[in-house]
């Protein structure tokens, strides 16, 4: 992925740099289930994970991610509109740790359309060797917009971009 910060917090990061990201998830049972005696699993992974690495491997993988006010998605708009579907668009600059809030929201939305006995108890993303952010929080509610935002549909998107 790459990415840029244009709040002047951290200077290095106003050019377009890229990092090669880890997501880690915990996906947990909601009521604590036991394990199904014919399987000794709780669900088989393939179920639980399948739309969340259709949507990393397929939408976020080589995504460019850009502040929902930065100019760089008036230059995308105006002259590379087809684009325009691989730019990730956070509230705010896209730090690691307004993603982790994002792709948290993202596979809860997933789990919760396909999956309502599970949930996310943790996600980390490793952005380097030395810089990681873990997310743990039961709602991403007061760090995220509410609505009907990329991040709360359960499909591939990563910006409401055709809706602007």
């Amino acid at each position: 992925m790459a990415h840029r910060l244009t709040s002047g917090v951290a200077p290095n990061c106003a050019v377009p740099h890229g990092h090669d990201e880890v997501v880690t998830v915990d996906i947990a049972s909601r009521e604590n289930a036991g394990l199904r005696p014919e399987t000794n699993m709780l669900v088989e992974f393939e179920q639980v994970k399948r739309r969340w690495f259709q949507w990393i491997d397929k939408a976020v993988d080589h995504s460019f991610h850009l502040a929902e006010g930065d100019r760089l998605i008036g230059f995308f708009r105006e002259n590379e509109p087809r684009l325009l579907a691989r730019i990730l668009v956070t509230p705010g600059d896209p730090t690691t740790e307004i993603k982790a809030a994002c792709y948290h929201a993202k596979l809860t939305a997933f789990l919760d359309a396909e999956n309502p006995a599970f949930l996310c108890r943790r996600l980390a993303i490793q952005e380097t060797p030395t810089n990681a952010v873990e997310f743990n929080g039961a709602t991403t509610e007061g760090i995220l917009p509410g609505g009907d935002r990329w991040w709360n549909r359960a499909d591939l998107s990563i910006n409401d971009l055709a809706a602007a």
